[in-house]
């Protein structure tokens, strides 16, 4: 009984201590998710991924259209064709398929990795720019993720997205990789 009177003070000094710090205390509020698909950042990560990536993207469209030559050529000329012919034709639609399918395979799992990495680049960014503006304002708190509604006063996404800008415009543009062709 003691033990329990003992924890319910405890957890009652607990709150009034947290209310009496948060109401001292300046608050502010990152949506983390924008400020990592709006930042110039992000954008010209993208593009970079689509110039790395083009080449073989081409090569994928390319063997797509060998498939489907090769399809269109069984279809209609496969009942023509002789035995060794048509074997050899339903070896080729067959090994391209397979082609296809590794090279797709690659394709994502490459992406996937270039686009982690550039991720990972950016979330550091974004959370010195949130740093940035949080020693800047005197912020004494940021919360992002898991906040189910903010005001426009605490919301100071639209700094870090300016801070982002700011950074992206001093500095000098990142050189595209080598595109990688498999």
């Amino acid at each position: 009984m003691v033990k329990k009177i003992i924890l319910v003070i405890s957890l009652s000094l607990s709150m009034i201590s947290a209310n009496v710090y948060a109401e001292g205390s300046k608050l502010a509020f990152v949506n983390v998710a924008k400020a990592l698909e709006e930042s110039p950042q992000a954008i010209a990560a993208n593009k970079r991924l689509e110039i790395e990536f083009a080449p073989r993207n081409k090569s994928l469209i390319k063997l797509r259209k060998t498939l489907r030559n090769y399809e269109d050529k069984l279809a209609k000329q496969g009942i023509q064709m002789s035995e060794s012919q048509l074997r050899r034709l339903e070896r080729d639609v067959r090994d391209t398929k397979r082609e296809i399918r590794r090279a797709q395979e690659d394709y994502r799992e490459d992406l996937n990795l270039r686009r982690n990495e550039e991720l990972r680049k950016l979330q550091k960014r974004v959370k010195r720019a949130i740093i940035t503006v949080a020693s800047k304002n005197n912020y004494d708190i940021v919360v992002g993720e898991g906040v189910l509604y903010s005001s426009e006063r605490v919301d100071i996404t639209k700094d870090i997205l300016k801070v982002l800008s700011d950074e992206f415009k001093s500095a000098p543009p990142p050189k595209p990789k080598a595109p990688i062709v498999k």
